[in-house]
């Protein structure tokens, strides 16, 4: 959105030049356009790597906080105070809705609960780096049921070899219930992905989003009380729990959303795929994970399928 706005704040001096009967006038007149046009196709973009830098860094967070409320505590601290967040923030309006608009947001509610309870199971397991690679084999399965663009294939098969290649063919040696976890939370991801499109066009702002994670907080809260108990009241543990929040639901849900108002869910799958590669930095700096000359190849397929697919959308957007 910051984006778009720079480009159409810059043309504002065009009309001065025009005034004059400058020859150069048409010719910036012209360019104003079409810079305004690539904010617009980029800038959605730029919301899902920002989130995707926010929800890799605050899983790393998360992670630390494990030793003390447990892999279900700590997804409950999350969504629960997302929710509240959200809740104030957005007083969402709970009038005016049909059954169809409910249902899309249960189903939203559900696929956020699923996706983290599932994934912080893993990631308590095995490897955040792992755990997220296996995880993001869902957004890539489904860019490829979803293309309708061959050429999308290639890119979603590249980004699949990056993301194999990341693994390290270590697979073999992790936790199957973990592995097995991270596989489930990648096919709730395809589904967030899904609603969250459809939540986005139902609902105005993130009004949609709150109403979601308040119910995806409602599924998971029996489940972090049964496993965290009264460690979930500890003052210092609440408040690593709402850094948590802030970084891995708040920030990134939003972005993603007002992404997936601008951007085809096929893209915003592939650009999924860059998720691994802001894992592996996440356990660098904070989990002091190092990162191999076989990471770092399979960080730059994957961006490089990323690149290509954004690419091919904005240049069929064009035509």
């Amino acid at each position: 959105m910051g984006a778009s706005t720079t480009g159409a704040a810059h043309p504002a001096p065009a009309p001065a030049p025009a005034a004059v009967s400058s020859p150069s006038a048409p010719a910036t007149a012209a360019s104003a356009p079409r810079g305004a046009a690539s904010s617009r196709r980029f800038g959605p973009v730029a919301l899902v790597v920002a989130g995707g830098l926010s929800v890799q860094f605050g899983s790393a967070i998360a992670v630390l906080l494990m030793p003390r409320a447990g892999a279900l505590g700590v997804v409950t601290l999350r969504l629960v105070l997302a929710a509240l967040v959200l809740l104030l923030v957005c007083r969402p309006k709970v009038r005016g809705y049909g059954r169809a608009d409910w249902g899309t947001v249960v189903g939203f509610g559900i696929a956020l609960a699923g996706m983290n309870m599932l994934f912080y199971q893993s990631v308590d397991r095995i490897p955040l780096g792992a755990a997220v690679t296996l995880e993001v084999l869902g957004p890539l399965i489904l860019s490829v049921v979803a293309s309708r663009r061959l050429v999308n294939l290639l890119w979603a098969g590249l980004a699949l070899g990056g993301v194999a290649l990341l693994s390290g063919g270590g697979f073999d040696r992790l936790d199957p219930l973990g592995a097995g976890f991270a596989l489930a939370a990648g096919a709730m991801w395809a589904a967030y992905i899904v609603f969250s499109a459809r939540t986005g066009r139902r609902f105005p702002q993130a009004d949609g989003l709150a109403l979601a994670m308040a119910f995806g907080a409602v599924l998971s809260l029996p489940f972090g009380v049964a496993s965290a108990g009264d460690a979930l009241l500890v003052p210092s543990t609440i408040g690593l729990g709402l850094g948590i929040a802030l970084l891995s639901s708040v920030l990134p849900y939003s972005l993603e959303m007002l992404a997936l108002r601008r951007l085809p869910a096929p893209t915003f799958a592939v650009l999924m795929s860059l998720e691994p590669a802001i894992a592996a930095a996440a356990g660098f700096l904070i989990l002091h994970q190092a990162l191999s000359v076989t990471d770092a190849l399979a960080i730059a397929l994957v961006i490089g399928a990323s690149i290509g697919a954004v690419r091919t959308q904005t240049a069929a957007v064009a035509t």
